[in-house]
C-alpha cells in the first residue's frame, strides 16, 4: 500500500514522500495517527493543496519542541519504589511513571513521548530518551530508589547502590561453566 507521509517518520520517510508499507501498518498505525494519508488521485492533489500549510504546522511543532527540549535536556528524576533487598522493584517503572515525574518538575511530557522499550524492574541510574518531536529528542536521567536519601547516594555516586554488602564480603572467582564434550 502507498501512503503519503505527512509528518517524518523514523526509518520510513521525510514529509510530503509517498512510501510503500505494509497494509497493516498503514490501517493500524499510519492512518489513524494522522502521519500519512492513502496515496490516491485525490489525496494527492490535497497535499499539494494542503502543502504549505502541512509544512507550517510541522516547523511550528517542531519549534515548540525544541523549546521544550531546552527544559528537559540533561534533567533528572528521582522515582522512588519499594524493592526487595537484591534491587529487584515490586513493580515496574512505566512511560507513564517518568512522564508524570517528568511533568511534576514544571514541564509537561506526554507518555508517548518517553522512548522505552520495556519497563525498568530495578533500581538505579537509567539514561532515557524522550522523543518530543520525530526531529528532537533528548536525554533524560531517571534515579529509581527504596527512599529519597538512596536516591541521593546513587546520583552521587553514579551507579546503583545494590548488592554493594554482598560483593565486598565474597572474595571467591564464580565457578567455571562446565565444559561441553562433543559426542559422535
Amino acid at each position: 500500500m502507498e501512503v503519503i507521509l505527512l509528518e517524518r517518520v523514523p526509518n520510513l520517510g521525510q514529509l510530503g514522500q509517498i512510501v510503500k508499507v505494509k497494509p497493516g501498518y498503514a490501517r493500524n498505525f499510519l492512518l489513524p495517527t494522522k502521519k500519512a494519508l492513502r496515496a490516491t488521485k485525490e489525496n494527492l492533489a490535497y497535499f499539494e493543496r494542503q502543502k504549505s500549510v502541512i509544512e507550517q504546522t510541522n516547523a511550528d511543532r517542531r519549534q515548540g519542541a525544541t523549546v521544550q527540549g531546552t527544559k528537559v535536556d540533561g534533567a533528572s528524576v528521582v522515582i522512588v519504589r519499594q524493592a526487595a533487598e537484591s534491587g529487584q522493584l515490586y513493580g515496574s517503572v512505566t512511560a507513564r511513571d517518568i512522564a508524570d515525574a517528568i511533568s511534576a518538575q514544571g514541564t509537561l511530557v506526554d507518555r508517548n513521548h518517553i522512548v522505552l522499550n520495556q519497563a525498568i524492574k530495578t533500581l538505579g541510574l537509567f539514561s532515557i530518551t524522550v522523543a518530543l518531536h520525530p526531529e528532537v529528542s533528548v536525554k533524560v536521567t531517571v534515579n529509581i530508589a527504596r527512599s529519597e536519601e538512596e536516591a541521593k547516594t546513587q546520583a552521587a555516586r553514579g551507579e546503583a547502590l545494590i548488592g554493594r554488602a554482598d560483593d565486598e564480603d565474597e572474595g571467591e572467582a564464580p565457578a567455571a561453566a562446565p565444559e561441553a564434550t562433543e559426542e559422535s
